[in-house]
């Protein structure tokens, strides 16, 4: 079978769908499939073979809700063959080219549904314009739909007209990367966050965390490390300077793969503090650090959430909740016995209902019924 996959960037960048897509790729590859990525070219590393997966990068113009504009993607896939097209959401612009080529050469399409498209300002007017005039036309076409957990249904305003199409596919951790590691510590208390520092990903609670650390700042000893890059790291920057705790608060910038593993397995706890159930579409982070036999402080829209709750493998807070964000880090820090059999249920709970092999399962029977 010869799949076609448009996600907006791929590999070596690093974000949720890319890193959906990679996984997910590298297993069809394994099952024998040919899958060809069709995506912008970020980083500028060119066209290339990764994992067995042919990448065809094309030049883009700009972004515009996250989405790279690759002006030349619709003759690209108008020019090759393929039995299906997989693409990707919130990311328009290469959705809706995937849409319309499937409809104009009469192919199967399949859409992984992320998260909706929101904003404030004039990006809520854009997103708006968007959701009322293309995206039904969008969600009509594809064969089948896939979201990463059964509540975001539920929380998506878009989403029920179409609920038939519905294929729940729970993401999964490379847990040969992402393990345990007994790494030597010069420093105790230590949080990780990790996002991009943009506002597209205002979304990820960043916010919250630092006023959350300002709180017990100077209770306990702690320090919290950042990692990612964007343009709203002046304003977190500037915020911890004016609050007094910049000897508390490390931004650590764009980190590479091995860095990473690094800094999942330094530190005690990892939180994401999400604040929109339209916008959060899973949390892979979270995951990836459980495999890490972290104990997490998510809050309840976090895809991982009802089983990090389930098997008590960390602690789940409603959104923008300062107060109880800082008791749950204070808790865990305070309570290093209990953060380490969070850490150890963490651990099990992704061995053994995340992984890939079983998302990828899933896509390619959906994919092969289709073509049958």
């Amino acid at each position: 079978m010869k799949i076609i996959q448009t996600p907006p960037r791929f590999y070596p960048y690093i974000g949720g769908t890319e890193q959906l897509t990679f996984y997910l790729c590298k297993e069809l590859v394994k099952k024998g499939h040919y899958v060809k990525i069709i995506c912008a070219n970020e980083p500028e590393v060119g066209d290339g073979v990764i994992e067995g997966m042919e990448v065809r990068r094309l030049p883009y113009i700009g972004k515009i809700a996250n989405t790279n504009i690759t002006i030349p993607l619709l003759m690209e896939l108008m020019k090759d063959d393929f039995d299906v097209i997989h693409t990707y959401f919130p990311h328009p612009w290469s959705a809706d080219m995937s849409a319309l080529v499937g409809l104009m050469k009469n192919k199967p399409l399949f859409l992984t549904y992320n998260n909706d498209i929101t904003g404030k300002g004039i990006n809520k007017l854009i997103a708006n314009t968007y959701n009322f005039i293309c995206l039904r036309f969008l969600l009509k076409r594809p064969n089948k739909i896939f979201i990463t957990h059964e509540n975001y249904l539920k929380t998506s305003p878009f989403l029920e007209p179409f609920k038939d199409k519905i294929v729940i596919t729970p993401p999964g951790v490379d847990m040969d990367r992402f393990k345990p590691l007994n790494l030597p510590k010069n420093e105790e208390n230590i949080i990780f966050f990790l996002s991009r520092l943009d506002r597209f990903h205002l979304y990820k609670g960043l916010e919250f965390l630092l006023k959350a650390i300002k709180r017990i700042a100077h209770e306990i000893p702690l320090k919290l490390y950042v990692g990612g890059e964007g343009e709203l790291i002046y304003d977190y920057k500037r915020f911890v300077k004016e609050n007094g705790i910049e000897e508390k608060v490390v931004f650590l910038g764009r980190l590479n793969n091995e860095q990473l593993v690094k800094y999942y397995n330094l530190c005690d706890i990892f939180v994401l503090p999400s604040i929109s159930s339209t916008q959060e579409g899973f949390g892979l982070v979270a995951l990836e650090s459980m495999a890490c036999k972290k104990p997490v402080i998510v809050t309840d829209i976090v895809g991982v959430a009802e089983n990090v709750k389930r098997y008590k493998a960390g602690i789940v807070i409603p959104p923008k909740d300062i107060e109880l964000l800082s008791e749950g880090i204070e808790y865990l820090l305070l309570n290093k016995d209990k953060a380490e059999e969070m850490g150890f249920n963490a651990y099990h709970l992704v061995k053994n209902r995340y992984v890939w092999q079983k998302h990828a399962q899933i896509v390619e029977e959906e994919y092969l019924k289709t073509i049958d």
